[in-house]
């Protein structure tokens, strides 16, 4: 794949060189010329420093060929307008946006771009890890709304159906493992000491799983 990395900082150095170590064909646009130090000494795409919002810079990085655009400065009004000018003018259909400050999400939003906010992302992972870690976030679609995780079945929970145990909004079961062997979940399983659940949740959806937990615990 061609593929344009606009942002040269600790992100976007980091991701051009992943993307060149998987075999694409990559160029990395900054305006700053001593950004480009943040590669690594072995990247071998093509850097070019301008303005990204200058015509004559795109056209250098090969914006009409490109097969892909991730657009990861520190400037969420220029990511917004550069993805946008990408898929409208350019037919660019895989283009990336890191969104910088979370305020501006609803910018990205409003456009459909497929965004990501490590801020939110992080600042949401850090509390969870804070604080109940008998439950563990082990995928995360989006930015974070809904998370998949998986957690033991207590033995306050042993002999309980998982319908039961269930909030009723917000979460939805995945999958229970027992004795090493998977299978889809029936709302109507008796569950038993150390099975493994897995669940789809919102972050709300998972705090009112846990209070369920506390709650079975302490009684």
């Amino acid at each position: 794949m061609n593929i344009i990395v606009i942002g040269c900082g600790r992100v976007g150095a980091e991701l051009a060189y992943r993307l060149y170590k998987k075999g694409h064909r990559v160029t990395v646009v900054d305006q700053t010329d001593s950004a480009f130090a943040n590669l690594p000494h072995d990247f071998r795409g093509r850097t070019i420093e301008g303005e990204a919002l200058d015509m004559d810079v795109l056209h250098r990085a090969g914006i009409e060929q490109a097969s892909g655009l991730a657009m990861v400065t520190s400037s969420d009004s220029l990511n917004a307008v550069i993805a946008h000018l990408a898929r409208t003018v350019y037919n660019i259909s895989n283009v990336v946006v890191r969104n910088y400050d979370p305020h501006w999400r609803s910018l990205y939003e409003a456009f459909g771009q497929q965004v990501i906010s490590s801020s939110s992302w992080g600042a949401q992972r850090l509390e969870e890890l804070l604080y109940h870690a008998e439950m563990h976030t082990v995928f995360s679609s989006g930015n974070g709304e809904v998370e998949v995780y998986e957690f033991a079945v207590p033995e306050a929970w042993a002999g309980k159906i998982l319908r039961d145990l269930l909030p009723e909004a917000d979460i939805q079961p995945v999958s229970v493992t027992r004795a090493g062997r998977a299978m889809m979940p029936d709302l109507n399983e008796l569950l038993v000491e150390s099975d493994i659940i897995l669940v789809s949740a919102t972050l709300d959806g998972i705090e009112a799983l846990r209070q369920r937990l506390n709650q079975l615990q302490e009684g």
